[in-house]
């Protein structure tokens, strides 16, 4: 089985293309859901609480990820801490659904996941695929999709490894700067190659 590392910065376009993925009967393990999972958990959530502040639990007890978000995008050492918390449970979800993918007999599964780099879950793939655009195009990208402004765009845009740095770690890059149309030619040409060059 081939475990594909997809991976790219906010903006880029990451989930447009595992949705294409899916529509062609391509697993997907999205890290990003498993992040929010985890937070069900009570004994990691009171571990959050007692590391950033009361400040970011919401009235029913749970986790407002907004604004523990906009500590840790503004502030890399609690970024740090943060990522200490989460990531060794993050990780051992992740090999589980691997593990499943394996069991059910799947030829490729896709691992989604914006820190795939920085998490250190490189081991865990067998080729990266970074998904790429312009920064004027992924400014404008997060600001629709979250209402935000230019500065908290790019706030967002400067806690994340450069687009550039990331590039040089990937098997294959696909520019997403255009249309999803285009997205949709550019990923179809992925799969083909994927399958006559990495599938076993």
């Amino acid at each position: 089985m081939l475990v594909l590392g997809l991976t790219g910065n906010i903006g880029c376009g990451k989930s447009s293309l595992s949705n294409i993925f899916i529509k062609n009967n391509i697993s997907i393990i999205d890290a990003d859901i498993i992040s929010r999972q985890i937070f069900e958990d009570k004994l990691i959530l009171k571990q959050v609480f007692d590391t950033f502040g009361e400040s970011i639990k919401n009235d029913d007890g749970t986790l407002n990820r907004k604004l523990l978000g906009e500590i840790v995008f503004n502030d890399d050492d609690k970024l740090i801490k943060l990522n200490k918390l989460t990531h060794p449970i993050i990780r051992e979800k992740i090999l589980s659904k691997i593990h499943e993918a394996s069991i059910k007999g799947e030829e490729i599964v896709v691992l989604d996941a914006a820190l795939l780099i920085e998490g250190n879950f490189l081991e865990l793939v067998d080729k990266i695929l970074v998904i790429t655009c312009d920064e004027a195009v992924q400014i404008e990208r997060i600001k629709n999709r979250d209402n935000s402004s230019k500065e908290q765009a790019l706030s967002r845009i400067k806690s994340q490894m450069i687009q550039e740095e990331k590039s040089k770690y990937g098997d294959y890059i696909i520019d997403n700067s255009g249309t999803l149309i285009e997205l949709e030619e550019k990923a179809n040409k992925f799969i083909k190659y994927m399958k006559e060059n990495w599938c076993g």
